[in-house]
């Protein structure tokens, strides 16, 4: 039987410590996303660096699903 992707997800990370720091930079990209969208408004600054994290995140998820996916 297949695994769910969190299922797989899971288990690589369980088993290799660098897939693991990827997940967790991702969600640590995530969590600083969350907290810039809750203000109202963003300085000038503030975007720049919204869509910095945003492209990082990005590119964590398609390395991640690269893995999966391998």
């Amino acid at each position: 039987m297949a695994l769910n992707p969190e299922e797989k997800m899971a288990e690589r990370m369980a088993v290799d410590p660098e897939f693991k720091t990827l997940v967790e930079e991702h969600r640590s990209l995530d969590e600083k996303l969350k907290e810039l969208d809750k203000k109202a408004y963003l300085l000038p600054d503030e975007e720049i660096e919204r869509k910095r994290l945003q492209k990082l995140k990005l590119a964590l998820k398609d390395k991640i699903a690269q893995i999966l996916n391998s």
